[in-house]
């Protein structure tokens, strides 16, 4: 069975390494020289160094050559990249995207982007769930959810992708999974924020805690079910990037925490981190449906430069007390 993994970042590459104990791969790249230096030296230092690719993964940077005869795409590129991708690769072969978050601009999630290149009749999913790439590229387990609208590929593709070290499960909850995806990397920020003014554990699991619930009603309100927040792609994957030190959104909090300026951080990261454009979307379309989500507002303000982390904080703080629901 032949996939092609459509993007050399730190997941491509990670995914890549796992998959080929099983499957023939093909990694794309879009820049050429990149896809030279990975062939050559069987490494991607710039995405995931010190992991070595496994010499039967094919590199390339022509896109038709690696989704030629495939029978699966992973397109691991960022949201932002993907509309493109998807339009390069239409009618090549069923898609599933690794990517989290909203298109800047549109708003729209990966599953709206691809409906409107690819159609609503295509075998398309995502897949998604609590995944490291460094950890995923040194073989640890993990478990991740595929989710489609049509189950019946949703539960082909789960059954294709796992294996070895890594459990795929499926759900048709496509809605549900992609939002979880989405905001818990808002969250992320919002917890790197508490962890870097020092406020403690407590803090930290309350932010979490609330974070989840904000997820859940967003969810819901579009259509999600609520126990897929409760699973792999929600609680699990909040967990994850809030609490992980691998976690780019996470850092990009704990230094705003520190007064850094938004684009130093971004700048310095070397990597997407999809909450910084995340949050507005978020919270834009939370305003749209009347959801209350009072976290992600804040990291919006902040990253907007509409209020200091500190008094986020505050504000949050000083909300009166409620039902918890």
């Amino acid at each position: 069975m032949r996939v092609a993994v459509l993007g050399a970042g730190a997941w491509g590459t990670a995914i890549s390494c796992v998959l080929a104990a099983r499957l023939e791969v093909t990694l794309w790249a879009r820049d050429a020289a990149q896809a030279a230096t990975i062939g050559a030296s069987r490494r991607n230092e710039r995405y995931l160094p010190g992991f070595e690719l496994p010499s039967t993964v094919k590199v390339t940077a022509d896109i038709r050559e690696a989704t030629h005869s495939s029978q699966l795409l992973l397109a691991a590129t960022p949201v932002a990249g993907l509309r493109e991708l998807l339009h390069h690769v239409r009618g090549a072969a069923p898609v599933v995207w690794l990517c989290k978050g909203f298109e800047e601009g549109s708003g729209e999630l990966p599953h709206q982007v691809a409906a409107a290149v690819l159609g609503e009749s295509a075998r398309c999913g995502a897949l998604s769930g609590p995944s490291f790439a460094e950890e995923v590229a040194r073989g640890l387990p993990c478990a991740l959810t595929l989710a489609s609208r049509d189950a019946a590929f949703a539960r082909e593709a789960a059954a294709l992708l796992h294996g070895g070290r890594m459990r795929v499960y499926y759900s048709s909850d496509l809605v549900g999974v992609e939002i979880g995806a989405a905001v818990k990397n808002v969250m992320a920020i919002a917890a790197g924020i508490s962890d870097g003014l020092g406020l403690g554990l407590n803090a930290r699991a309350a932010l979490i805690t609330r974070g989840l619930a904000e997820i859940a009603r967003l969810g819901t309100a579009l259509g999600g079910q609520p126990e897929t927040f409760m699973g792999l792609a929600g609680a699990g994957d909040l967990i994850l990037t809030a609490t992980g030190d691998l976690s780019r959104n996470r850092r990009v909090g704990l230094e705003l925490a520190r007064s850094r300026p938004l684009k130093d951080v971004v700048a310095n990261l070397g990597h997407v981190a999809e909450g910084v454009h995340s949050a507005r979307e978020a919270a834009k379309l939370a305003a749209s449906r009347g959801v209350e989500m009072p976290v992600t507002e804040a990291v919006s303000a902040v990253l907007e430069g509409r209020i200091t982390p500190a008094a986020a904080v505050e504000r949050l703080l000083a909300r009166e007390s409620k039902m918890e629901r």
